[in-house]
């Protein structure tokens, strides 16, 4: 995804074979706050409006289990395949050629000292074509996660 997509606004590029959305968000906080926002499990329903539960840790090699208001009715088991603090991390489901999901959650330094929070989810495989009706956008949710997280984290800093 290299176009520049505004702040807090979801994008998705679409094709026969997949679909990647993502949003990026500016975060007046400390790196450190951000993170462990995104690596406490038990504590995303509190402040994330997108979450409705997270059970399991959220470490390399793990799985989780995620509610989410996308799906209400569906729990999602994900493989935690990547947790380099305070920098990266990600999530995937799903058995390759056939469907996969992998999300990444990036954390990148500004200048100015502030946070720029990137999430992208890329959806693929050769059954995606027959799934991508069934599956909803994102870019409501990414947004929503995206405002939720820099709200709550710069409410932490500012105190």
């Amino acid at each position: 995804m290299t176009t520049k997509q505004p702040q807090g606004t979801a994008s998705t590029l679409k094709t026969t074979f997949s679909r990647a959305t993502s949003v990026r968000i500016d975060i007046q906080a400390d790196k450190n706050t951000v993170w462990k926002l995104l690596t406490d499990a038990a504590d995303f329903p509190r402040w994330n409006s997108t979450i409705i539960s997270i059970e399991g840790q959220i470490e390399s090699g793990q799985k989780i289990q995620l509610k989410s208001t996308t799906d209400a009715s569906r729990i999602f088991t994900l493989s935690v395949q990547i947790v380099t603090a305070g920098q990266k991390m990600i999530w995937s489901d799903g058995m390759a050629p056939f469907f996969k999901g992998v999300r990444t959650y990036t954390l990148d330094s500004n200048p100015d000292g502030s946070v720029q929070f990137t999430m992208q989810e890329k959806l693929a495989g050769i059954m995606f074509a027959l799934a991508a009706k069934h599956i909803p956008s994102f870019d409501e949710p990414f947004e929503q996660f995206a405002a939720d997280l820099k709200k709550e984290a710069e409410a932490i800093s500012h105190n």
